[in-house]
């Protein structure tokens, strides 16, 4: 398969250019606007000149079979449209854009045009969060914290907050009846704190970030029927039925794989090359939730 990247940024370089430049079946392109960074991933994964591109038009005409998205998120709506139109299909990163109106309208375009489009909610995937739907879930708290970094509310939600957002809507064990939000944000504006609730019958869950926490840190926490399981930072479980258990990492598993990138990457190519449908509706529900967190965000940066 010819499998274009297009953005070169950090997310591409820690993540996905590692997992598609060791796929034997995968022939690469490179997209960046940068030629320093164009050329030198193009040296370090041995892709020849003929497959660097500077523009989508470049890629477009190189007539790829699929090709995923790592642009910055202002770019999103117009790249995607672009490649949707071009009938290729499509994997974007998180979020498919700033603005509801454009996420939706690009699900939409998909569907009319019965082109595959997959958002990055790479959570779903990884080990330590897909094995929770094993576990009894009655209640589920996930923090997901940074250092000093406080932020407007729409890039704070879309950029970073979504991860919770999508990953308790993946994770609850029924249809959410209640939605509240709480936000405290600065004088100026600035978000420094959002929390999320989701209530339904028999469960409660909460997703928590504060972008002014002392550390850097992301601990999902599932309890029910007297037990509960603790994923730190995707990478150590700790299960507790009286005595705790824990399980770490092992040595040789790669960042990716323990992420869920690895298998995002698989799960987005194997549909392509299969030809199985693939729509971004459900992960459309998940940017519509995170609109009304958004706008309860502002709501609170207005009277603060």
């Amino acid at each position: 398969m010819k499998i274009a990247c297009v953005g070169l940024g950090d997310i591409a370089e820690k993540a996905y250019l590692p997992v598609l430049g060791t796929r034997a079946d995968t022939e690469l392109l490179l997209c960046t606007r940068n030629p320093a960074t164009l050329d030198r991933l193009g040296a370090q994964y041995h892709v020849p000149p003929e497959r660097l591109h500077t523009t989508l038009d470049g890629v477009l005409a190189a007539r790829p079979d699929a090709v995923l998205v790592h642009a910055a998120t202002a770019a999103h709506a117009e790249l995607v449209t672009r490649l949707v139109e071009a009938g290729v299909p499509t994997y974007v990163d998180k979020p498919l854009a700033y603005e509801l109106k454009e996420s939706r309208r690009l699900v939409d375009l998909a569907e009319e045009r019965g082109v595959p489009l997959m958002v990055g909610f790479n959570r779903r995937h990884a080990p330590g969060y897909a094995q929770c739907l094993e576990h009894p879930r009655d209640l589920i708290v996930l923090q997901k914290n940074r250092h000093g970094l406080p932020e407007r509310a729409r890039t704070f939600v879309l950029d970073d907050f979504v991860h919770v957002v999508d990953t308790l809507r993946f994770l609850v064990p029924g249809t959410p009846d209640e939605v509240r939000v709480h936000a405290r944000a600065s004088e100026d504006g600035l978000l420094s704190h959002v929390v999320l609730q989701l209530a339904g019958p028999g469960f409660t869950a909460l997703g928590i970030m504060n972008r002014v926490s002392g550390s850097t840190e992301e601990v999902l926490e599932v309890s029910g029927q007297d037990s509960k399981r603790v994923v730190r930072d995707l990478a150590e479980i700790t299960d507790h039925r009286g005595q705790p258990t824990v399980r770490r990492r092992g040595d040789w598993t790669p960042v990716a794989r323990q992420r869920g990138i690895e298998q995002c990457v698989e799960a987005f190519l194997g549909a392509v090359a299969s030809g199985t449908p693939l729509s971004a509706r459900d992960a459309l529900e998940t940017h519509e939730l995170c609109e009304r967190v958004v706008l309860a965000a502002e709501e609170a940066g207005a009277r603060s």
